[in-house]
This record gives C-alpha cells, structure tokens and sequence, in this order.
C-alpha cells in the first residue's frame, strides 16, 4: 500500500509540473542496495515494479529551464544510476557490465520522446555542468565504481551528498591509497583528468577530503580498475 501511495503522489507531481521526486528510488535503493554499495540485483530482478515506475516517471519528466542547476543535476545522476541497474537486469546473470556490447553507448534510455545513451548523459549533460564530483556519485555497477548510495540524491540536500560521496571515494582504501609522499588513485581520476584541477591544485582537492594529507610533491600513480559487478 505504501509503495502504491508513492507511485500515485509522484506521478501527481510530475503531471502537475514539479521539479522532481526520486522517493521511490529510494524505495528501490533502500530494499536492494546494501550500505557498502553492493547491489542485490537478483532479489530486485523478481521485483522489478518499483523501479519500472521511477523510470517511467522519469522518461515523461525531463528537467526544463525552471529546474534549479541542482535539480537537474540530481535528476541526472539518479537517472544515469537507475538506468544503469535496468540495464543489468534486462542481462543478468553477468560477471561484468563489461560482457555487454558497448553499453555506455547503447541508446536505451527514453527521455521526453528521445532515446540517449548512458555516454550522453555523462559526457553531455552532467560533466559540462563543471562539477567533478559527479565522478563520484555516478555508478557504472562495478567493484571500483563509487559505491552506490542507497538513498536518491535531491536538489535540497545535493551539495552535502555530493561532498559525502566524494569523502568517502576519496578516503576508501578499496579505491584509493593514499599516504604523505606517494599516492595510488583510482583511474577515474586519469580517465577524467581535465575535470579535475592540474598538478599542485589536484593535490589541494585531494586534501580537501583527503583524512591523509598529501604532499604537493607526491608521487602519482593508479591503481588496477575492477570491473567486476557490484553484487
């Protein structure tokens, strides 16, 4: 009854014009997903009903221009993450989110009438908003992925999410090593180097979350990325 309530409310709101409700996301990631992040992606699998309806709600509620800058932002990156577990469910079981054929360019997602890829909405929408700690809220269902968060971001709270997200990427030794004089960083940070801010300003982000703090002459190198699912 409860999950019926949510869906009739939500839709209410997105038929009358609101900017955004992600409650039933929440519902879905408060069920299946697991405070470390890890995803129980078969139990979601045999019911799916919750998530089909966020993601139809969000096919027929794409932000407009009197969406504030973090209620579009929110809006995509609980988009980009929703979409990215219903791809895994219409193929698993699977090792890897790998084994698919290119699926950050499949266009799959349904979006106010246009279908778009998981690529679009990272690399055309979400980075050019100029804020590199999306990197961390993102989820490419993979073991070093940030973790997932198992509750919906929203516009009214982003800000700190966002800064808890990249606290906890940053300071996770499954993800980064990090100590005074010599870093290990996850390749995100090389994949997407021009989001991030050059040499000595890199290493002042880095200290902005990092419990470690970091020598401006530390030595850079990656860790080995897991593709593994995050199950």
């Amino acid at each position: 009854m409860r999950i019926l309530i949510l869906i009739l409310l939500v839709n209410f709101w997105a038929l009358n014009g609101q900017p955004e409700d992600h409650s039933l996301w929440t519902s879905v990631l408060q069920t299946y997903v697991s405070e470390n992040g890890t995803v129980d992606y078969k139990g979601l699998q045999n019911n799916k009903s919750v998530l089909q309806s966020y993601l139809k709600i969000l096919s027929a509620n794409a932000p407009n221009n009197k969406w504030s800058i973090d209620a579009k932002k929110a809006y995509w990156i609980n988009t980009y993450n929703a979409f990215t577990i219903q791809l895994i469910l219409e193929n698993y079981p699977l090792n890897s989110i790998k084994d698919l054929r290119r699926p950050w360019d499949q266009s799959f997602i349904k979006i106010d009438g246009r279908k778009i890829a998981l690529n679009t909405i990272e690399h055309e929408i979400l980075r050019p908003m100029g804020d590199p700690r999306i990197h961390f809220a993102i989820v490419c269902a993979s073991k070093s992925c940030p973790k997932l968060l198992n509750y919906a971001y929203e516009s009214n709270s982003l800000e700190q999410q966002l800064e808890l997200v990249t606290k906890g990427f940053i300071n996770d030794p499954l993800r980064n090593n990090i100590n005074q004089s010599n870093i290990k960083i996850s390749k995100i940070f090389k994949w997407f180097k021009s989001d991030f801010p050059s040499r000595e300003a890199f290493i002042t982000f880095l200290n902005r979350y990092s419990k470690i703090k970091i020598s401006a002459e530390a030595e850079i190198n990656y860790l080995n990325y897991s593709w593994n699912l995050n199950e």
